[in-house]
């Protein structure tokens, strides 16, 4: 188990973003939860399995097809436990 924080930027709010991220990690069954920043980037929290969050992170490096990534700023840590599900805020 790991804990991956993400911050990404680029044309990632109002295209969906959220919506398709949650599906992606509810399939991997990653827990955690993503939301929007005032800044127009969109923040992620998961924890998971290790090769769960690397299947993860790839995705969030494309996104939907209706985004448009520009960079994921990224950090690994120790896994909290304090994740039940995967929660849009």
């Amino acid at each position: 188990m790991k804990n991956l924080k993400m911050k990404i930027t680029g044309d990632v709010q109002g295209v969906g973003f959220r919506a398709a991220a949650h599906h992606k990690a509810r399939k991997l069954h990653v827990g955690g939860f993503i939301m929007n920043e005032p800044d127009g980037t969109v923040y992620i929290e998961a924890e998971g399995d290790e090769e769960a969050l690397a299947e993860f992170l790839e995705w969030c490096r494309k996104g939907p097809i209706t985004a448009h990534v520009r960079d994921v700023e990224v950090v690994w840590a120790d896994p909290h436990g304090k994740f039940t599900g995967f929660r849009i805020g």
